[in-house]
């Protein structure tokens, strides 16, 4: 083509010595705007059928690919491809023509492919089961091994070698690359355990103390895995050292609808004391405990009526103690608080007394478990629980301040 370029151009009066020179330059711009009007035809037609399928289709996975750039970057293969086709009119730089235009296509292809993956792992990420089993980890491994074929590739192009050639060296040098690729490799290994274990989800509320961490799931990738602590911080752990380090999951206690109380009252020993009649008739006004002792003063009536022994030291209702009715008003307070889980263990128990006191502990479940509203419910269930203590004739134990020092002197 340019021998018969360069024939008409003489034939028209153009010097012989500039006739090379500007046959040439007409063929690349020939080729030039073919590859080019060729990639604006096929990318014209391309979006036109994607733009009719849209409007026909619910799925969203064209507009995913968009954004990805996917389709644009197929369409530049096409005047790379072009320019390849016609590289042997350049006689003389046919080979590196073709080699550059080889090269470029795999980079533009490798470029889709990642751009590919992306897409997927949106499109995937937008479906419930991409919480337990996320697929990004995967879909960079996949990534990692296309890049590394493209590489190979183009370097057997470059140096007109059988990429075989290559491959079989990188066998022999298998060490080196477990060296290169050994934070990948650990980290394929981990997701997978991760994943087939169940152990960690993206929305997966952890904490990790020895990084810092304690807070939400919001990526797991092949390298590390991405979480936002409470105060909007970013942790990033590297996703094996969940293989290796100890870590809580509260996936358990999101899932069951309930978070746990587990907190204790301390009363001083020395206010603990048995129920004279006027205390009982004070406390037995409180709707929590009414029927409780007006049970109880009915079983001890029966039994100093059945009692043959000497029981001159006992009064009516005398071993009742103001501690135990006051852990049954706890119990009953708990049974009826509507944001307390009457589903979930409810205990209230008295553990070995101290030099504190005897710790008076509430093990419960509350039915909310939004940070903020269980904290706000736990509150509000001590404030009335320490406020309501002076009514049983208990004392909340606390160690003497300089207030108490200056009261007492």
């Amino acid at each position: 083509m340019i021998e018969k370029v360069k024939s008409l151009m003489i034939n028209y009066g153009v010097n012989e010595n500039l006739a090379p020179f500007l046959s040439n330059i007409i063929t690349l711009t020939a080729v030039m705007v073919i590859s080019l009007t060729a990639a604006s035809v096929v990318r014209k037609i391309l979006f036109r059928v994607l733009e009719s399928y849209a409007e026909k289709s619910k799925a969203n996975w064209h507009t995913v690919f968009t954004e990805r750039r996917i389709f644009d970057r197929l369409v530049r293969i096409i005047p790379i491809g072009i320019i390849h086709a016609f590289a042997p009119l350049f006689p003389p730089y046919t080979e590196w023509i073709q080699r550059i235009a080889y090269s470029s296509m795999i980079f533009f292809l490798l470029l889709a492919v990642d751009g590919l993956l992306d897409g997927v792992n949106d499109i995937y990420s937008k479906f419930e089961i991409s919480k337990i089993r996320p697929i990004k980890g995967y879909l960079q491994v996949v990534n990692i091994l296309s890049y590394t074929v493209g590489i190979i590739v183009v370097i057997s192009v470059f140096i007109d070698r059988s990429p075989w050639i290559l491959l079989s060296g990188i066998g022999a040098a298998t060490a080196v690359v477990m060296l290169i690729f050994q934070n990948s490799i650990l980290g394929l290994v981990a997701s997978i355990q991760l994943t087939s274990n169940n152990m960690l989800q993206i929305g997966d509320w952890i904490e990790m103390p020895k990084y810092g961490a304690d807070g939400n799931v919001l990526e797991i990738t092949l390298h590390t895995v991405k979480i936002q602590n409470s105060d909007k911080t970013i942790t990033y752990i590297p996703t094996h050292a969940f293989m290796q380090e100890s870590f809580k999951n509260w996936r358990g206690m999101m899932e069951s609808g309930g978070r746990r109380i587990k907190r204790a009252i301390h009363i001083d020993v020395t206010s603990i004391k048995l129920c004279d009649e006027a205390l009982l008739s004070r406390l037995e006004n409180i709707p929590h405990i009414h029927k409780y002792i007006k049970d109880k003063r009915k079983e001890i009536t029966e039994y100093h009526k059945d009692y043959n022994g000497d029981h001159s030291y006992i009064t009516e209702g005398s071993h009742l103690t103001n501690i135990g009715i006051f852990r049954i008003y706890i119990e009953n307070y708990l049974k009826n608080h509507p944001k307390v889980s009457k589903d979930m263990t409810q205990v209230v128990r008295q553990l070995p007394p101290g030099e504190n006191g005897l710790p008076v502990e509430i093990y419960a479940f509350t039915n909310e478990i939004a940070w903020s509203d269980y904290e706000r419910i736990q509150s509000d269930i001590f404030e009335h629980l320490l406020a309501v203590v002076p009514e049983f004739d208990l004392r909340i134990y606390q160690k003497p301040s300089g207030y108490d020092v200056s009261h007492a002197v």
